[in-house]
């Protein structure tokens, strides 16, 4: 398997970023940690290792990057108001320098999924939402789509338009609904320990109410909120739906 590291200084978040390339071909698979972990997660967990045979063959090209959430919703220190800025700001990161990233990597048509687990799910999924013009999916992994979640208490516009449960039912753009309509979403999460089915539940209603097609795969009560559940759930979903 190919595998590059890169890294260069974010204009949007003002720090050098780093990012994992695995694989020589195919289209692009972009992951987003959880929680406050970084580019490397993983790799760590074995995660890329379950996606090797795509890699491997040219069916997918993995692109890990870092996440900022310790310098945003999970800073204990901060304001909120300059967390939702820190989250903007990563948004941008993504959309500006990112994808751009990808297509220089890859082809200006590339395709790109965005996936991740727990807090990782709601970024790809907000991620997405937002920019479907220059993401073409995501495969969303034992997350909550409320970023209400993470913010204790704190609300204003910007968790607003970061909060998909939030902004989804008011969303009546057809530029934005028709790309999104166009997209592939999947969402996965488990029954087991630690999971939220009935909120990713919830989400699919606000989905489906918008006219969004996706797919809701809800697992058994033995898949826990663990790396075990992405380990079988990620490559499940690479191998059957693309």
């Amino acid at each position: 398997m190919e595998r590059e590291l890169s890294s260069w200084y974010s204009n949007s978040l003002q720090k050098e970023m780093p990012v994992a390339v695995y694989g020589h071909y195919g289209f692009a698979l972009l992951l987003v940690p959880t929680a406050a972990a970084d580019y490397l997660e993983y790799e760590r967990f074995q995660l890329i290792d379950t996606l090797a045979p795509f890699i491997d063959e040219g069916k997918i090209k993995v692109f890990s990057i870092n996440s900022i959430n310790n310098e945003s919703w999970l800073n204990n220190e901060m304001e909120g108001a300059h967390k939702a800025i820190r989250q903007n700001q990563f948004n941008e990161y993504v959309f500006n320098e990112v994808i751009p990233f990808i297509k220089s990597k890859t082809s200006a048509e590339s395709t790109i999924i965005v996936s991740g687990a727990s807090f990782g799910a709601l970024h790809s999924m907000n991620l997405f939402l937002k920019r479907p013009d220059l993401i073409n999916g995501t495969i969303a992994m034992s997350g909550v789509y409320d970023l209400t979640e993470y913010t204790k208490g704190y609300f204003d516009d910007q968790v607003y338009f970061n909060s998909p449960i939030h902004y989804i039912p008011n969303l009546t753009d057809d530029w934005y609904l028709s790309k999104i309509r166009a997209g592939k979403i999947i969402i996965a999460t488990g029954s087991g320990a630690y999971e939220d089915p009935e909120a990713n539940r919830r989400f699919s209603g606000v989905l489906n109410s918008k006219g969004i097609n996706h797919e809701l795969d809800i697992w058994g009560t033995d898949i826990t909120h663990d790396w075990p559940t992405w380990r079988k759930m990620l490559p499940h979903f690479i191998g059957s739906r693309f």
